[in-house]
């Protein structure tokens, strides 16, 4: 099976399994080398907001509102991607960068 080509910044469909469904994410990781772990760092989109400070919001087309929440950041094998729906804004994906960095203290 050939990897999906995965590019920071893209919002994907992806299996979360059976608890959580296939639900749409940002990819935070950086594209990984042949010999390295088929990996993706994600941060997940969901509408069930609670408004704290590590959720950004995002409005798009074809998107219900909702929100990145940096305290659910994640990371899963490559092959979990169902298929690539949209980029993400380079302005939203600096303050997806930022929540996550304040919620890791980095």
């Amino acid at each position: 099976m050939a990897r999906p080509e995965v590019t920071r910044g893209e919002i994907w469909l992806v299996d979360m399994g059976m608890a959580q469904k296939i639900r749409p994410v940002v990819i935070l990781s950086v594209a990984y080398l042949d010999h390295e772990r088929a990996l993706i760092t994600y941060v997940p989109r969901t509408t069930s907001l609670r408004n704290t400070r590590f959720e950004v919001a995002h409005e798009a087309k074809g998107f219900d509102h909702g929100a990145f929440d940096a305290q659910s950041i994640g990371t899963m094998p490559s092959a979990k991607l169902v298929r690539r729906i949209a980029v993400l804004n380079e302005g939203i994906l600096v303050q997806v960068e930022n929540a996550v960095r304040s919620w890791l203290a980095l």
